[in-house]
C-alpha cells in the first residue's frame, strides 16, 4: 500500500519539482469531496469538513449509500445522467436544506464528486451581454500589446481580483508579466521576469488539462480526504482534475511571501502549447463559484483564439515576404550555375529570408560570409561543432553556454541557426548578443531554502526587483526562421540537384563521344599495329630461316630474342584489343551454356597434353551449367584455365582442378593450381591491367586477369582469389545475369 505522506519521499531541493500534486490528499475547505464506488454508488472516501456543509460528520457517511445523502428523487436523476454519458454536466442538488452544486468525474475506478454550494446565479441575458462585450474588445485589439491590455481590464471587472496579469513564458518557461492592472494600494510587476522553477513542469502540465485553477484562501486549513488511500485500487486517489484540489505547501507560502490572499490563474493555449497565464491576485480570500469558473474559462479561450489570430497574422505576413525572397532565390539559382554566388551575389540575398545580422555559406570546402560573421578560423570550429549536431537543423540563442570559446565571437553570433543541405554544405544565419538588463521579482537565484521548523523546502521571501545584465543572448529564433530554413534547403537541394543531372547528362555524352573515338582508335591500332608487327615477323623468320648459319651464337641468341618479343608484341596488341572491345560492347548475347562441353573446348583449345603434358587436370563431373555469353565465358574459362595451367608447370607435380560448389546460396566456380601463388602484396592489384606477379619467369601481358574480371562484371557477378605465395592459387568467381 502506498501512503502520500511516503511519496515520493522528503522534498529537496532535488525533487521539488516532483512534487505529486495530483494525489496530494486534501482538499481546499470552500467545498466537500466524495469518492464512490461507481458500481454500488457506495461513499468509500469522505473529506473530513463534510460536517460544516451537510450536517453529517465525516465518518458516518463512509460505507454508506449515496442515496442516503442526496434521497431517492435525486438520485435517480443523477443515475439517469450517469447513463446518458454526460457525467461531467454539473446538477443542483439540495443537502441539510442546502443547494449545492455537484460535479463529477472518473478518477481511475473511483467516481470523484465536488460539492460546493451554490451562489445566486446572474442571468442567462446578462452572461451572455459579458462575453459579447469581451468577444468585441478582443477584436478591435489591434495588437498583441492591445489585446493583453483588453484581457486584464475585462478580468479585473467580471470577477474583480486587486490585481490582473498577463503571465507570458519564455522557451526556457521562465514567466514574464507583460500587462498589468491593478489596485492603486498594490505595487506594479509589470516587466518582472520570474524563474520557471516557479511555476514547474507538473504544474504547466495540469494547466494544459485543467485550465482554470482558483486559490480561495491561502490562509485556509487543508481538509484531508478520508481514507488517504481508495479502497478500490489500493492506490492514493488522483485528484488532478477536482477544483477542490487542495494547494502545494510551498505554492501556498509563495503566495504569502508575496502578499496575496487568494488567487485565479487561468491557462492562454497556443497551438497545443502553454503561452502563458491570466494570472489574479486578491489581497484578502475571494471565492469563484462554478459558473463564474465557466466564464473565466471562456474569456480565457476567446483571448487564446484572438491571441492566436494575432499572431497567425504575423506569422503570415513574415511567411509571406519570406516566400517572396526564396522565390527570388530560387530564380538566381536557376540562372546562375554558381549557387553560392547565386544566395551571396545576387539582387537578393539569403540572409535576407531571416532576420539576422549576417550569414555564412559553406560549400566546396570554401566560406563565402555575408554581412557581420565570425572570422573564418572561428568558423571553422563552429563548423566542427555543428557536424556532432544529430539533426540537419540547428539552432541557439546562446552559443557561448554551448561553446565558450564562442564567447570570443557573441558581438556578430551569440545566436546561430544552421541548416545542413548536405555532407560539407552548410548555411549559417548568424545575430548578435543583444545585452539586455532583465528585472526580476526577486534573486531568481533565491529559488526556494530548507525551512527546519516546517521540515520541508520553503519559496523564497523577497519579490523586490532584482536586476540582471544578461550577455551572450541574442534575439530568439522563431519558429517561422526555422521553416524558411527548412524551404530554402530544399529549394537549395532541388536546384543541386538539377545542376548535377545537367553535369551528369553533359559529362554521358561526352563518355560516349569519347566512347566512339575509342572505338575508332581499336580499329585504327588493329590495323596500325598489326602491319608493321607482322612485318617484323616476317623479316625475323626470312633472317632466321636464310641467314642463321652466318650468325654467331650470341647472333642467334639476339634473333630468337627478337622474335620472342614480337610474338608478345602481338599477343599484347590482341589482349588490348579484346579489353578495349569488353568495355565497349553494348550488349550481351546471353543463352544457357553446358559448362562442361565449354571447358572441353577451352582444354583442346589451349592444347594440354602437347603443352603441358605433366600436369594432371582434374575437372569436376556434371559442372552446373552458366547463362551468359558464350564467346565471353570461353574467354573467362581459357584465361584462368590457362594462367593455372603456366603458373603450375615448373612444379614437379603440377595439378589443375575445376569445379563448383554452394557458397552462401550462390554457385560459385573455381580454378585451383598448386603453382607459385600470388605475393600477398599483389592480391588486390591482380584484377588490375598490366600487373604482373611473377616478373619474366612466365610469359603473359598481364591484361589476362583484368579481361576476366570484365567478364565476370558485364555478367553481374564477381570474382576474388585465395593464394599463398609458393602454395598454390584458387580463383573462385560467380555470375547472376
Amino acid at each position: 500500500m502506498t501512503h502520500i505522506s511516503e511519496y515520493p519521499g522528503k522534498l529537496n531541493l532535488d525533487n521539488c519539482a516532483r512534487e505529486p500534486i495530483h494525489i496530494i490528499g486534501k482538499t481546499q475547505a470552500h467545498g466537500v469531496l466524495l469518492s464512490v464506488d461507481p458500481e454500488n454508488f457506495k461513499i468509500i472516501q469522505v473529506g473530513e469538513n463534510a460536517t460544516q456543509f451537510f450536517g453529517k460528520t465525516f465518518d458516518s457517511l463512509l460505507e454508506k449509500d449515496l442515496t442516503s445523502l442526496l434521497g431517492e428523487e435525486q438520485m435517480t436523476g443523477f443515475v439517469e445522467l450517469l447513463n446518458s454519458e454526460e457525467i461531467s454536466v454539473p446538477r443542483e442538488v439540495f443537502i441539510n436544506n442546502t443547494k449545492f452544486l455537484m460535479l463529477a468525474h472518473n478518477s481511475g475506478p473511483n467516481l470523484i464528486l465536488n460539492f460546493e454550494p451554490l451562489q445566486e446565479v446572474d442571468s442567462s441575458y446578462h452572461f451572455q451581454r459579458q462575453l459579447t462585450r469581451v468577444l468585441n474588445k478582443f477584436k478591435a485589439a489591434k495588437s498583441v500589446d492591445q489585446l493583453c491590455n483588453a484581457a486584464t481590464i475585462l478580468t479585473k471587472e467580471m470577477f474583480g481580483y486587486d490585481r490582473v496579469m498577463i503571465y507570458r513564458f519564455d522557451e526556457e518557461w521562465n514567466g514574464e508579466v507583460i500587462a498589468e492592472i491593478k489596485e492603486e494600494d498594490m505595487g506594479s510587476w509589470l516587466g518582472l521576469h520570474y524563474p520557471a522553477t516557479d511555476i514547474p513542469a507538473q504544474s504547466r502540465e495540469l494547466f494544459l488539462k485543467h485550465q482554470v485553477r482558483v486559490i480561495t484562501d491561502v490562509h485556509y486549513t487543508p481538509v484531508p480526504i478520508t481514507p488517504e488511500i481508495s479502497p478500490l485500487n489500493e492506490e492514493p486517489l488522483d485528484i488532478s482534475r477536482s477544483g477542490l484540489r487542495a494547494v502545494s505547501p510551498i505554492h501556498i507560502e509563495y503566495l504569502k511571501n508575496m502578499k496575496v490572499g487568494a488567487s485565479l490563474s487561468a491557462a492562454i493555449i497556443i497551438k497545443g502549447k502553454l503561452w502563458g497565464l491570466i494570472a489574479c491576485h486578491h489581497k484578502t480570500a475571494k471565492y469563484l463559484d462554478f459558473y463564474q469558473r465557466e466564464s473565466c474559462r471562456f474569456l480565457v479561450q476567446m483571448f487564446s483564439t484572438e491571441l492566436t489570430l494575432q499572431e497567425n497574422t504575423a506569422l503570415i505576413t513574415q511567411a509571406k515576404l519570406s516566400e517572396s525572397i526564396r522565390r527570388q532565390l530560387v530564380v538566381q539559382m536557376q540562372e546562375e550555375n554558381d549557387v553560392v554566388k547565386a544566395l551571396s551575389e545576387g539582387n537578393v540575398k539569403f540572409t535576407q529570408i531571416i532576420s539576422c545580422g549576417g550569414g555564412a555559406i559553406f560549400m566546396k570546402d570554401q566560406w563565402k560570409p555575408v554581412g557581420n560573421t565570425p572570422e573564418t578560423e572561428q568558423l571553422e570550429s563552429l563548423l566542427n561543432f555543428i557536424k556532432k549536431q544529430p539533426k540537419n537543423l540547428f539552432s541557439t540563442r546562446n552559443l557561448s553556454a554551448l561553446l565558450p570559446e564562442a564567447d570570443a565571437y557573441k558581438e556578430v553570433a551569440s545566436g546561430v541557426l544552421c541548416i545542413k543541405i548536405a555532407e560539407y554544405k552548410y548555411i549559417f544565419w548568424f545575430k548578435p548578443e543583444q545585452v539586455q538588463e532583465v528585472n526580476w521579482g526577486g534573486n531568481p537565484k533565491d529559488k526556494a531554502f530548507y525551512n527546519e521548523k516546517e521540515d520541508r523546502l520553503s519559496p523564497r521571501k523577497s519579490f523586490e526587483k532584482w536586476s540582471e545584465k544578461l550577455t551572450g543572448i541574442s534575439e530568439a529564433w522563431q519558429e517561422n526562421d526555422r521553416d524558411v530554413a527548412r524551404a530554402l534547403r530544399e529549394s537549395i537541394s532541388y536546384i543541386l540537384l538539377a545542376q548535377q543531372q545537367k553535369e551528369i547528362e553533359a559529362l554521358n555524352t561526352q563518355l560516349m563521344e569519347a566512347n566512339e573515338e575509342l572505338k575508332l582508335f581499336s580499329y585504327g591500332l588493329s590495323h596500325d599495329l598489326r602491319a608493321p608487327v607482322r612485318g617484323m615477323e616476317g623479316i625475323l623468320t626470312i633472317l632466321d630461316e636464310d641467314h642463321r648459319k652466318e650468325l654467331s651464337e650470341e647472333g642467334r641468341e639476339l634473333l630468337q630474342m627478337s622474335r620472342d618479343l614480337n610474338e608478345k608484341m602481338n599477343d599484347l596488341i590482341d589482349n588490348i584489343l579484346e579489353y578495349s572491345r569488353l568495355n565497349h560492347s553494348d550488349g550481351l548475347e546471353v543463352e544457357t551454356v553446358n559448362t562442361s562441353e565449354l571447358i572441353g573446348e577451352v582444354l583442346k583449345f589451349v592444347n594440354v597434353q602437347g603443352s603441358y603434358p605433366k600436369t594432371t587436370v582434374k575437372i569436376q563431373a556434371q559442372l552446373p551449367d552458366l547463362k551468359g555469353d558464350r564467346s565471353m565465358l570461353f574467354q573467362l574459362w581459357s584465361n584462368l584455365i590457362n594462367n593455372a595451367l603456366k603458373y603450375s608447370s615448373e612444379e614437379e607435380n603440377p595439378f589443375v582442378e575445376v569445379g563448383a560448389e554452394q557458397l552462401k546460396g550462390r554457385k560459385v566456380f573455381y580454378v585451383k593450381d598448386n603453382g607459385i601463388g600470388v605475393p600477398k602484396k599483389m592480391k588486390k592489384k591482380i584484377f588490375e591491367t598490366f600487373q604482373r606477379g611473377v616478373g619474366s619467369r612466365f610469359k603473359g601481358t598481364g591484361i589476362g586477369l583484368a579481361i576476366v574480371k570484365r567478364i565476370i562484371e558485364k555478367h553481374q557477378g564477381d570474382v576474388w582469389l585465395e593464394s599463398e605465395e609458393g602454395k598454390g592459387s584458387i580463383f573462385y568467381f560467380y555470375i547472376e545475369i
